[in-house]
């Protein structure tokens, strides 16, 4: 059980951080931090009252997107200062909720982390970051708790991104979850960006990545170990548009058949073997 003083400093951490009102980011940032070390240090269990204070919390850290409509004549300073104000706001919300989630992964049921701490950070990283990275984005929904967030959110990107990023945010997105040995939720989540496309009346990529995608969900279906090697043969150009993509599809080969990856150091001294014995 967590002593007396550990549970009197995690309410004192609770109470200062939400009548703080963030008055200053940083300064709210690191009283919220304070906050997380205090469950650590008292080993407080991860559970629902707990995570949603860490909401609460998390509610506070002000979200206000960065502007993309400014003007040519517009003070270039101007510029400056609300990407910075909203590198400081992202990188001080991004602080609290990681060392939120390592609690949670330490003294809760998931391994990963509290899937619902996942969930706010993607969200907050999406609409707060001034230089979208939707492969951090993706990382914590796939080990969240709203699929159907996750599909608007990647509908919403789609709509805004350049050419040729909207079927590799999705490939991503299936693939990440195919590498957790999740085939359940990479599949579903197919079918949700596919209802909410249509229901938006939108056109949905066509390529042959998205054509890899849908073969390897239905390879994975039947289980068939053949047919999804000739897969990462035949779209191999495909695979190799994201260097991520290839040790994502060899995660998914370890999760799904077993197949273990090949050692570079191996395969290099056994060619060294090969030179030796032809020099022989």
């Amino acid at each position: 059980m967590p002593s007396v003083e550990a549970r009197g400093g995690y309410y004192f951490f609770s109470v200062t951080f939400n009548r703080s009102l963030l008055v200053k980011v940083t300064c709210g940032s690191e009283l919220a931090v304070m906050f997380v070390d205090a469950l650590v240090k008292g080993k407080i269990p991860c559970d629902p009252e707990i995570v949603d204070r860490i909401r609460k919390i998390y509610k506070l850290f002000p979200q206000i997107p960065v502007p993309s409509n400014f003007a040519v004549e517009d003070d270039v300073q101007e510029l400056t200062e609300a990407l910075g104000a909203a590198k400081t706001r992202l990188q001080s919300c991004y602080s609290f909720l990681k060392a939120a989630i390592k609690w949670s992964a330490e003294f809760g049921a998931d391994k990963n982390g509290d899937p619902q701490l996942h969930t706010m950070l993607a969200e907050y990283i999406y609409s707060e970051s001034p230089e979208m990275d939707m492969a951090k984005v993706s990382y914590h929904f796939v080990r969240g708790n709203n699929l159907k967030k996750f599909a608007t959110t990647l509908v919403n990107f789609m709509s805004k991104c350049y050419p040729g990023e909207d079927d590799i945010a999705i490939a991503r997105a299936i693939l990440m979850y195919l590498s957790m040995g999740n085939l359940q939720d990479a599949s579903s989540l197919m079918e949700e960006l596919k209802k909410q496309v249509q229901a938006q009346e939108l056109e949905f990529p066509v390529s042959d990545l998205i054509q890899f995608i849908n073969l390897l969900l239905l390879t994975l279906e039947k289980e068939t170990l053949p047919l999804f090697n000739a897969l990462r043969v035949k779209y191999k150009p495909s695979i190799d548009r994201e260097p991520a993509f290839n040790e994502l599809v060899c995660d998914i080969a370890e999760k799904f058949y077993g197949m273990q990856r090949r050692n570079p150091f191996q395969d290099m001294f056994g060619d060294m073997l090969k030179v030796s014995d032809l020099s022989n």
